[in-house]
């Protein structure tokens, strides 16, 4: 089976093409598999139980935490590599006090190693899109999709707005911002999972 994919104007297009529009691909998953078909498709490889498969994972998991907890980058052969990645809780100047305190994990990132790339073979993949049309929405007709989706839906989240708007993860997030500045949309989730509603007076919001 091939990797199903659309393509997607950027953003912004890069120094080199400035001016110009730049496409990137963008992975349509062709479904997920769990622990349990992992689990047996490697007992399937080996002498292991998937019970032994199962303790060994697990052992896996927290051997991995408690090192990348310790600052380490941890590498696993034909795997990859594994390391802690942080950010701020909130802007940390130079004279800010306890800025200790202000850090927290962002990530935990992984760069995989040849041997699993290699795994891929040669790559099929296949454009789901016919006729590229990539006609960026102007602010009003945002507007109007939004207001059109809050007369059947309470609250937004930000992928729900990503998919009715048909943009990426950063131009999403960056209309939001735009919207919340202008009194248009405000959050009532938290921080780490906003749930953005309209304010009074937009999009059909008394």
């Amino acid at each position: 089976m091939a990797i199903l994919f659309d393509w997607y104007e950027d953003p912004r297009p890069s120094d080199k093409h400035e001016g110009k529009k730049t496409l990137h691909p963008r992975i349509k998953y062709n479904g997920s598999i769990g622990t349990n078909i992992i689990r047996r498709r490697i007992q399937e490889r080996c002498s292991l139980t998937e019970t032994d498969v199962t303790a060994v994972l697990d052992a896996l998991s927290h051997i991995l935490g408690q090192e990348l907890a310790d600052g380490k980058q941890v590498h696993l052969d034909g795997i990859g590599y594994f390391r802690p990645c942080l950010t701020c809780t909130e802007p940390v100047t130079v004279s800010t006090k306890r800025k200790s305190t202000k850090v927290k994990l962002k990530a935990i990132q992984f760069r995989a190693d040849q041997t699993l790339k290699n795994e891929f073979g040669i790559l099929k993949a296949k454009s789901l899109k016919g006729a590229l049309n990539f006609k960026q929405l102007t602010n009003e007709e945002i507007d109007q999709r939004l207001t059109k989706y809050f007369q059947t839906h309470q609250f937004m989240r930000r992928c729900d707005f990503q998919s009715l708007c048909g943009m990426t993860r950063s131009t999403a997030m960056r209309h939001i911002r735009r919207l919340r500045e202008e009194g248009k949309l405000k959050n009532e989730g938290g921080v780490m999972q906003p749930i953005y509603v309209p304010e009074s007076g937009y999009y059909g919001a008394i």
